[in-house]
């Protein structure tokens, strides 16, 4: 068999290339930022990585949230896992809209170590809530180290399950929940779609994957192109995926629950939509996710946005390719909520 110059030996994994180049708008903005953004979270630096977000990303109040009205918001205590603490949740729903809404059932990113359910609010509530009609409920799950692999997952399923059988105190449709998440949270909403399959939980309308961190293993292409180069690189995912799972990490049976990349079975699981950059290390494993999905027989909606770092409508919002990328999202929500309308479920494409 001859090889083709520059091409993998057979059974040979292929040497990193040349990543992808930043599209023009976020190049600038990242070389703005200088180099300070190019340092990984790593064992050592964790808990002061952990207290400076803590302490400096914002959390708005309840009050905050209302806009002078324009959202009805409230904090919730609700049950957690058995032997656990209760899980915060925050619900948020447009003002003055009769009947029950649909509900996104919205998980926060931050690699699984930091973020909270309040930061996310003000974005979703802007893009998607006024101009959808929708009802958002956001998800204070714990954060790792302090509680590992199953714990966040658990916390997830108990707010979801919580919510599904409160639809009508909540205000909601709960034939028409769609689950989504960024980075982990993307993750934790890919996960918590297979286990609400196999426990027979609630069925949701959707699932909404923003650069998903599906895969603890760390061995796609893109994750060793892009080492160094994107925002959130190797090192900073294998040290939030050993904080997550401990002594599970890279375990050969971990399951799928806990970095659904492990998945065997991608079968009966709800419409996705898959996004990625071309110049993220979680390129790969999106791309394969969404491929397995139609493998199973299943329905997904791929974008791959060029020139796209993680997180990249995050710091550069403006760019032409941010706006894009939040135009697609709505037009998949729309599409979704649309075609099944109350008491549906969605029609085949």
């Amino acid at each position: 068999m001859r090889v083709r110059r520059g091409a993998p030996e057979p059974g040979r994994a292929p040497t990193p290339t040349v990543p992808p180049p930043f599209d023009p708008e976020l190049g600038a903005v990242l070389a703005a930022l200088g180099e300070g953004w190019r340092e990984p979270v790593t064992p050592d630096n964790l808990a002061a990585r952990q207290q400076r977000d803590a302490a400096t990303r914002p959390r708005p109040t309840a009050e905050d949230l209302r806009g002078d009205g324009r959202f009805e918001v409230a904090e919730l205590c609700v049950p957690g896992p058995p032997g656990a603490p209760d899980v915060t949740l925050v619900s948020a729903r447009p003002s003055g809209l009769d009947g029950p809404l649909p509900l996104l059932y919205y998980l926060h990113g931050g690699a699984m170590l930091m973020g909270n359910a309040w930061s996310v609010l003000p974005r979703i509530l802007r893009e998607w809530a006024l101009p959808l009609g929708l009802a958002v409920v956001s998800a204070e799950y714990r954060l790792a180290p302090h509680t590992r692999y199953p714990g966040p997952l658990e916390d997830c399923w108990a707010g979801l399950t919580w919510a599904a059988g409160h639809a009508a105190e909540l205000g909601v449709d709960a034939d028409r929940v769609v689950i989504g998440g960024k980075s982990a949270g993307g993750g934790l909403a890919a996960a918590l779609a297979l286990l609400t399959r196999d426990r027979g939980g609630p069925v949701p309308l959707g699932q909404l994957l923003l650069s998903p961190m599906l895969d603890d293993r760390g061995s796609t292409f893109s994750c060793q192109q892009l080492t160094g180069v994107d925002v959130w690189d190797l090192t900073s995912n294998a040290t939030a995926w050993q904080a997550a799972l401990g002594d599970r990490h890279g375990a050969a049976d971990l399951p799928g629950y806990a970095a659904p990349a492990r998945a065997t079975d991608l079968s009966g699981l709800p419409p996705a939509y898959v996004e990625v950059g071309s110049a993220e290390m979680f390129r790969d494993e999106g791309v394969a996710y969404a491929n397995a999905i139609w493998q199973a027989g299943g329905q997904a909606e791929l974008h791959v946005w060029p020139g796209a770092c993680h997180g990249f409508d995050g710091l550069a919002p403006q760019a032409a390719l941010s706006r894009d990328a939040r135009d697609a999202r709505t037009r998949w929500l729309r599409r979704l909520l649309t075609r099944s309308g109350p008491g549906s479920r969605p029609a085949a494409d």
